[in-house]
């Protein structure tokens, strides 16, 4: 496993054990909105009617303002990144910048 994770440039840039990553950074302020967004998911809630169990959220850094979206668990990375088109992207664009926790949904399709 070890040699995997040495030839893989992606993994060591991903998951450095070696290098710090040195001191946090402020995020830049947004000039305009949903250029700038975050995105993460609440896991664990009560399911609907539909069955959904999950919320992906959306959220716009410069106005504050919220989507949330309704999904599964159990959604990989290409249903929520047509969750993303279908109800982001189609209403403002394409943003110049996604925030997210790093979770594996986000980095292995966005």
């Amino acid at each position: 496993m070890q040699q995997i994770y040495d030839k893989c440039i992606t993994c060591r840039k991903a998951k450095s054990k070696t290098q710090p990553h040195g001191l946090y950074t402020p995020l830049h302020i947004p000039k305009k909105p949903w250029v700038d967004i975050s995105v993460d998911f609440v896991l664990a809630i009560p399911r609907s009617k539909q069955g959904r169990d999950s919320i992906f959220i959306v959220v716009d850094r410069f106005s504050k303002i919220a989507h949330s979206i309704p999904c599964y668990k159990t959604d990989d990375a290409t249903n929520i990144v047509n969750l993303f088109f279908r109800e982001t992207i189609r209403l403002y664009g394409v943003p110049r910048s996604i925030i997210s926790d790093r979770d594996i949904k986000f980095l292995s399709y966005f």
